[in-house]
């Protein structure tokens, strides 16, 4: 049988768990008898052929690391159909076969676009947000929401001792699921997510009022991303109650951190079965995770899918809040 060439790259923002699923590419690449090439800084790496042949050894110990050691990058050029194909030449001229994308829904888009030119592209759901909707789980998740509660922790410490509100703003543009999932761990007394709009009076100062009624002296707040205003937020909180409200804006330092244990098990089960898909000739899929199961669709029905927020979760977050 010819030896296949398979290359591997991430794409959009960095999550940690991505290494760990790069390393299952490469090993398992190899354990089956292909070449594996790294492609470095995404999209744009490979439009400037910008990679190399990666061995068994290439990947040792970079499970425990965060980010991505192939590096990321955005490239507008590879969002036109002229970057797609030039994508397509360098790929004939290194002799690709076929390319695993670790990335969001950003990236399986310029994937299916190289699949539909002629090169097979296997997607992995590599962003923090868990915003994909054709999986339970995105790689990276799990770390930065206990990343979020170990700050969280920290800052309940001070906002405690002097009987302060805390507003704290976690990454999550479009999906509430770090805030909600974060703001339960932490026993937030409000958690406001993108998916559901709230009320200011009847869902933040209420129910601080009901929990002060209660022997309640300190709170914190949590906002996703995408609901927005969290140092606005403060200064209405202490102009309407007046205890002393402080805004923090945790930002990228979730993106950060060696990858918690299932991180780095996702991400390695999630590369290895993007490989057997591509050694099976199967290309435009995406693979993801339906409870513990790893599953794989084809891109477009991936992307078509339509997310659902958990609102009986988030129901229970606030019963179990006050």
């Amino acid at each position: 049988m010819e030896k296949k060439t398979i290359a591997v790259l991430t794409s959009g923002g960095d999550a940690p768990g991505m290494n760990a699923a790069i390393r299952a590419v490469v090993r398992t690449g190899i354990m089956h008898g292909a070449q594996i090439l790294g492609v470095r800084r995404g999209y744009n790496g490979l439009l400037h052929g910008d990679m190399l042949e990666l061995s068994l050894r290439s990947v040792s110990n970079i499970i425990g690391h965060g980010g991505t050691a192939l590096l990321t990058a955005r490239s507008p050029e590879f969002a036109t159909p002229e970057g797609v194909q030039k994508a397509v030449s360098i790929c004939r001229g290194f002799g690709i076969d076929g390319v695993v994308v670790i990335g969001g829904d950003g990236s399986f888009k310029g994937a299916r676009a190289l699949s539909q030119a002629g090169v097979p592209c296997v997607g992995i759901p590599g962003t923090i947000d868990n915003d994909i909707a054709s999986t339970d789980y995105t790689i990276g998740f799990d770390t930065a929401m206990n990343t979020a509660v170990e700050m969280i922790d920290r800052l309940r410490d001070t906002t405690e001792s002097h009987d302060r509100c805390s507003v704290v703003e976690v990454m999550g543009r479009r999906c509430g699921d770090i805030a909600l999932l974060t703001g339960i761990a932490v026993g937030a007394t409000a958690i406001l997510v993108p998916e559901i709009p709230y009320d200011f009076e009847k869902d933040i100062i209420q129910r601080m009022q009901f929990t002060q009624k209660h022997g309640k002296k300190h709170f914190v707040i949590l906002v996703a991303e995408g609901v927005g205003r969290v140092g606005g937020l403060a200064e209405a909180i202490e102009a309407r109650t007046g205890i002393e409200t402080r805004a923090t804006v945790l930002g990228h330092v979730q993106r950060g951190g060696s990858p918690t244990l299932r991180d780095r098990v996702a991400g390695s089960r999630m590369g290895y079965r993007a490989v057997e898909l591509l050694l099976e000739g199967k290309g435009n899929r995406v693979v993801g995770m339906h409870g513990d199961a790893i599953v794989d669709y084809d891109i477009t029905e991936a992307l078509e899918m339509k997310r659902e927020f958990r609102e009986d979760i988030y129901r229970m977050a606030l019963e179990i809040s006050i």
